[in-house]
């Protein structure tokens, strides 16, 4: 768990396997494959979407989403800071959500002209809105007309300069599997 410069991490998209493209992509696949395996219990990914990032605050930041046709299974990577930084430390955590949970899938595409006029993708942006509070006042402020409840939502994004044109693609596909078990009975 050293701590990485930025750097541009290889590209997943061309995997179609979640094993292949997390070993290609991640910095500790090993603890992200382990977590998810066990979770999994031998079931079948319908679908799934990597991020990664480095920041100077908390090294490297990284996520494997899931799809297994009725849950979302969400690990996250985080470095954090110890009193022996050569050594360094992370959290792992593993988020399950129901796919009954999503009530709203939506996905927005910036498309910019190329110099001979064509239209390419840039980036996308992709939210999962769920059932559930994530953020919500208590106590005397309810009676303020400013109360802001939000939702929780899930957010995943990429670009050409993060991810390239590949991972765009992927996550469109993850989106539009997603949404298309939306609102359907689970079986």
């Amino acid at each position: 768990m050293s701590q990485l410069p930025h750097a541009v991490f290889p590209d997943w998209s061309p995997y179609t396997e979640l094993d292949a493209a997390a070993r290609a992509y991640l910095r500790d696949p090993e603890v992200a494959l382990e977590v998810l395996a066990g979770v999994l219990g031998g079931g079948q990914v319908r679908g799934f979407t990597l991020e990664r990032f480095v920041n100077e605050h908390n090294g490297v930041w990284q996520e494997a989403v899931v799809c297994d046709g009725s849950r979302l299974l969400l690990w996250h990577g985080e470095d954090v800071a110890t009193d022996d930084p050569a050594h360094g430390a992370m959290i792992s955590s593993l988020r399950v959500v129901p796919l009954s949970a999503v009530i709203e899938v939506g996905c927005r595409r910036r498309l910019a002209r190329t110099a001979n006029g064509q239209l390419r993708v840039d980036s996308v942006d992709v939210y999962l809105l769920l059932n559930s509070i994530d953020e919500a006042p208590t106590g005397p402020m309810l009676d303020d007309a400013r109360t802001v409840v939000r939702q929780d939502a899930l957010r995943f994004g990429k670009t050409l300069e993060d991810g390239g044109p590949g991972q765009i693609a992927r996550l469109e596909e993850f989106a539009r599997l997603v949404a298309s078990l939306v609102g359907r009975p689970l079986v």
